[in-house]
């Protein structure tokens, strides 16, 4: 009896943080930088996400990844309308929201992995997640969004440095931002805390 509370107290904490970074995730998302050509750069909105993925692993980043998505997906629902076919709309929904940010999720594939060097094990897997949803919008801009490349441009070529504009900023300050974090805060613990030095 006692060890099914237990259990029940762990999996509400662990929802309960989830939420909050969640709604954190999605204020960051919303205080962005729009770029001239589309896109936009955010203060940090995927770190909460990857946060959780290295604390709770892969399979629970993946469904808070995906969630993260489908907000996004509802914030962004005009993007739909874009779509010229049901394919092309399912395209965007799974490659540009719900796959985009479930990958995050993959941030958490890293822990235990660097004999105990939580800093590297957190910037290896939030590096992995973030290129990762880097080729999920490349994919939608190569089959989806491909018509609005300049003409003579490559799909591939446009695709890949359009998406570069906003993931390469996004990419490298999320990774620097939770490498020094995971040198002064110990993720792998029940409670988040001062990370102890051996």
């Amino acid at each position: 009896m006692q060890s099914s509370r237990s259990n029940s107290k762990i999996t509400l904490l662990r929802m309960a943080e989830s939420a909050v970074m969640l709604a954190l995730a999605t204020a960051l998302s919303i205080f962005s930088f729009e770029l001239p050509f589309g896109g936009s750069i955010t203060p940090l909105s995927m770190l909460p996400i990857v946060l959780i993925a290295y604390r709770y692993r892969i399979g629970w980043g993946l469904g808070v990844g995906a969630a993260h998505g489908l907000i996004q997906m509802i914030l962004g629902a005009k993007n739909l309308s874009y779509g010229t076919s049901a394919i092309a709309v399912i395209a965007i929904i799974l490659f540009d929201y719900i796959i985009a940010f479930a990958v995050l999720g993959l941030a958490g594939g890293f822990r235990e992995k660097f004999k105990n060097n939580q800093s590297l094990e957190l910037a290896a897997g939030t590096a992995l997640g973030c290129v990762l949803r880097y080729i999920c919008h490349v994919l939608t801009g190569v089959t989806i969004w491909g018509v609005w490349a300049p003409e003579g441009q490559s799909v591939l070529y446009y695709s890949l440095t359009y998406n570069a504009t906003y993931m390469v900023p996004e990419t490298l300050s999320v990774v620097l931002v939770a490498f020094i974090l995971a040198l002064i805060l110990d993720f792998r613990t029940p409670t988040v805390g001062p990370l102890k030095r051996a």
